[in-house]
């Protein structure tokens, strides 16, 4: 247990009042969270995608260059928020409820006065499903009504600390017309028909910091975009600036990230050895002319489902300094995991066949991508190249799967160089005890009558001001199978496969290239032993 003073956070504004001499000195505090976003998809880690926004966050701001996530939506989610490891609430598995046992971010601080809002993809419900496929089917494609419930209503964000609340509900929308769309409880049955997911969620954002912003209070902006998770669903003149970017394949899409990435000095190639891309199926010499074709028009549907959620981010930045918010707002840029290999070829569950005029959503064949009547996915090869300089992808403990670009930018409170890059360690499980500590609230040991489990995150505020921060002896990860730990400078790793464990000297070998398992069998037993404690404790 961290040495955490705990108590209840009905005193917490008590707490609060005895030790600030107002609440306009307290941050605002704004996280925006990217949705399968590959490791090199953003310009300032190495990427050919037109994010200047956000790499003017980071230009002015804080890089974190070894920063981890847990591997999938639903757990990364589930950390970021309660500062606990996944297993810890509920979330061992994706599709299940955040439990009581955890108090998020929003709980915490709304209640020692800070306004809280949230805008985009919660997926932290138990998503429910008929038994009957047909039923299920014309319930998301919008052509049935029999329930707009679309999870326990207590289950919620606006029941657990979110004051608003716009989004999705569940984890996959059609972004022209997205499925689980709420506000508060209401379900949004119709959107206009200019509607894009994206876009709603950053017009969404800045309604909420404009409302905000009338109050002294300072507030907690959670803004969890779907992009550029699949379905690959894009606004023409978005995919029209890629075009032509992706046409010669992945291996040169990889090679030219990573060469950008030595260039400006993100990566070392000494402990950052190229490894050889991945991915299922044939690769880019073997196919034919169309088929190359359209799986560059995939790359183009995604990197142009990033340029919008880098506009947003523009928009949500002006609307700061409008509102004279931006000098004292940390602002966090992150993703869940990296790039997703995923390919469902077939409706089914939360990918619907239809959209709701009835036209059916096409899922193999050399289609055209980025209309709501197709659903594409960018596959393993192209995950590859988006997770560079890394090995493997989202939903494994590899570091391509658990590793997320960090961007950190606050004028009024960031003490390093703008501009300057980190490479100490840092979890999702982190973010819930830095806000704390920046409002000055310390963790409950309860919230409404609920036990809450000790938190298992340690603040980032040291690295915030320049200095060292001592971090986690360990680091562990498990999802689905996929199991991993790092001490040491070393990390052992199990394919989600339920593989051999395998061994490296990420102090050498950031990338995971040379296997040491049978050089170090001592070491490989005891962070075996050391992995299996940890789990023993935090599974349900």
């Amino acid at each position: 247990m961290h040495l955490w003073i705990r108590f209840s956070l009905a005193a917490a504004t008590v707490l609060w009042s005895a030790v600030a001499a107002s609440a306009d000195e307290r941050p605002n505090i704004v996280v925006i969270m990217v949705d399968d976003l590959g490791f090199s998809d953003l310009g300032c880690f190495g990427g050919e995608i037109q994010t200047p926004n956000i790499d003017s966050l980071a230009e002015g701001g804080l890089r974190f260059t070894s920063f981890y996530n847990c591997a999938r939506c639903c757990p990364t989610r589930a950390a970021l928020l309660t500062g606990l490891y996944p297993h810890q609430v509920g979330l061992i598995r994706n599709g299940n409820s955040l439990t009581n046992n955890g108090v998020t971010i929003a709980e915490a601080l709304g209640s020692a006065g800070y306004q809280t809002a949230m805008a985009g993809k919660w997926h932290l419900s138990r998503t429910k499903a008929f038994e009957d496929r047909q039923k299920q089917l014309d319930w998301l494609n919008h052509q049935s009504e029999p329930d707009r419930t679309f999870a326990p209503l207590e289950t919620y964000p606006i029941n657990r600390g979110f004051q608003r609340h716009f989004g999705p509900i569940w984890g996959v929308v059609n972004y022209f017309d997205p499925f689980s769309l709420v506000e508060g409880e209401t379900p949004i049955e119709d959107v206009p028909d200019d509607f894009y997911m994206t876009d709603a969620i950053t017009q969404k954002s800045i309604d909420y910091i404009q409302e905000m912003s009338q109050h002294d209070a300072p507030f907690f902006l959670y803004v969890a975009h779907t992009a550029p998770h699949w379905p690959l669903h894009a606004k023409p003149e978005d995919i029209a600036k890629y075009e032509k970017t992706y046409r010669e394949g992945w291996h040169k899409l990889r090679d030219e990230r990573y060469d950008r990435q030595v260039a400006m000095g993100l990566i070392d190639p000494k402990t950052f050895p190229k490894p050889e891309l991945q991915g299922h199926g044939d690769d880019w010499e073997a196919l034919d002319e169309a088929t190359r074709e359209h799986m560059s028009q995939l790359m183009a549907v995604h990197a142009g489902m990033v340029d919008c959620v880098d506009q947003g981010v523009g928009r949500i930045i002006e609307t700061l300094k409008e509102t004279g918010r931006l000098d004292n707002t940390l602002i966090l840029v992150l993703s869940d995991n990296g790039a997703s290999p995923e390919r469902y070829l077939n409706p089914g569950f939360d990918r619907p066949n239809e959209t709701r005029e009835g036209k059916p959503i096409q899922y193999e064949g050399l289609f055209t991508p980025g209309s709501e009547n197709t659903w594409g996915y960018i596959g393993s090869y192209w995950a590859s190249a988006g997770n560079t300089p890394f090995r493997y992808w989202k939903a494994q403990s590899f570091e391509g799967g658990a590793h997320t670009p960090m961007i950190a930018h606050w004028p009024a409170g960031l003490k390093t160089k703008p501009g300057s890059k980190t490479d100490q360690p840092g979890h999702v499980i982190d973010v819930m005890p830095t806000c704390l500590e920046l409002a000055g609230v310390e963790y409950p040991e309860t919230y409404q009558k609920h036990e809450i489990t000790p938190v298992e995150g340690l603040p980032l505020t040291p690295i915030l001001k320049g200095e060292t921060r001592e971090g986690h002896p360990e680091m562990y990860f498990e999802h689905e199978g996929g199991k991993a730990m790092i001490a040491d400078g070393w990390k052992l790793v199990q394919p989600k496969q339920n593989g051999e464990w395998e061994l490296y000297h990420l102090a050498q070998d950031r990338t995971e290239t040379k296997n040491l398992a049978d050089q170090q069998p001592q070491r490989v037993a005891e962070m075996k032993r050391q992995w299996q404690a940890w789990f023993n404790r935090v599974k349900p």
